[in-house]
């Protein structure tokens, strides 16, 4: 899929072909993982890390994919400025060398993909594994219903899977509506247009709220471990969301921008005990299915927020409201959260006190 969509992006200038390639290869605008691969790739994590190595296991994957992200986009500019002014070479001809680029990080991606052992693939087995488990630690996460492990609904799911599904998808789809209200597209915009700050300033800005965001991540699972995840995630994403709905009512630079710094600070800290909540309360032979709609959920909750937010931007002084917005979702997806799961964090922090070796 990358290589495919690389290619067609390296080689073609049709729209309707660079759209159908930018789906189908899910090469998403922001910058973020919005296809399968990263619902894959966490319920391998979690098939192969006991519960009380999970956190740092997470967190090591956040820094290791943002400092990633961080690398490619730092050679993508040099690449683009190096052949613009050294070689000459036009913009689009540049852009079309960073996505064969692209397709070529693909090919060793698969290569590495081909060489992971079979101890990576959930099979139907550990269905049977995750159940005995799960008495043996006699701590299920639904204690009355235990027999509901077994059981399989409609849909092909555990009844304990269904039970939590649509609550997981209440609250991940607000939440990722309130982000799509207000990316960091938006706040370039805000700040570029209320501020007149200059790019340098933005830069530099943004520079520090990546690399800020980058760290936070190990943070986050001693949060997770200390606290429990349900409290690491309201301990760390409310305070984010208050700090955000703040820069609503500033007209100082300094001070948004020190609101934002602080909301980053914070605001990503909620990814490890998430991933945490989620893969505990979740069978592993169901983790790639649940984790696959739970991700279509947010990226399509997501893709509606920047319509409301264009409507606010054509109306002068409207825009900073979307602060507000993004901040009010965010705080009523942690109330329903806390409503419905909080309870949970004892049990799983029963599992992590287990001490077992990865193998």
């Amino acid at each position: 899929m990358m290589m495919g969509s690389g290619l067609v992006f390296a080689s073609c200038s049709n729209y309707v072909l660079l759209v159908l390639a930018a789906i189908l290869g899910v090469i998403s605008p922001s910058g973020d993982e919005t296809g399968p691969f990263k619902s894959v790739e966490e319920a391998s994590i979690a098939h192969l890390t006991p519960h009380n190595h999970r956190p740092e296991i997470f967190a090591i994957y956040g820094l290791f994919g943002t400092a990633g992200a961080a690398m490619g986009s730092i050679t993508a500019g040099f690449v683009v400025d190096h052949l613009s002014k050294s070689l000459a070479w036009s913009l689009e001809s540049c852009y079309r060398w960073v996505f064969i680029i692209y397709a070529g990080i693909s090919v060793l991606k698969l290569v590495f993909m081909l060489a992971l052992s079979e101890k990576c693939e959930i099979s139907d087995d550990d269905e049977d594994e995750e159940e005995d488990e799960i008495t043996d630690e006699s701590s299920s996460l639904l204690p009355s219903e235990t027999p509901a492990t077994s059981q399989k609904g409609s849909l092909g799911l555990s009844l304990q899977t269904q039970h939590y599904l649509p609550r997981l998808l209440i609250i991940f789809m607000l939440d990722s509506f309130g982000y799509g209200l207000f990316p960091s597209a938006w706040v370039v915009y805000y700040f570029k247009k209320v501020f007149k700050v200059t790019a340098s300033g933005l830069g530099l800005l943004f520079f520090c709220t990546n690399a800020i965001d980058a760290i936070s991540s190990l943070p986050s699972a001693f949060f997770a471990k200390l606290l429990g995840p349900v409290k690491a995630i309201l301990f760390t994403q409310a305070p984010s969301a208050v700090l955000f709905m703040m820069i609503t009512f500033t007209s100082e630079f300094w001070v948004a921008a020190l609101l934002y710094f602080a909301n980053c600070a914070t605001s990503t800290m909620d990814v490890v005990p998430r991933q945490i909540l989620l893969t505990s309360i979740v069978q592993k032979n169901e983790l790639t299915k649940v984790m696959g709609v739970v991700n279509i959920g947010k990226t399509f909750a997501r893709s509606i927020g920047p319509l409301f937010t264009g409507k606010l931007a054509e109306h002068p002084g409207a825009l900073k409201y979307g602060f507000v917005m993004n901040a009010s979702c965010v705080l009523l997806a942690d109330l329903i959260l806390a409503t419905n799961f909080l309870q949970k964090d004892s049990l799983i922090k029963k599992q992590q006190s287990k001490h077992q070796q990865i193998q």
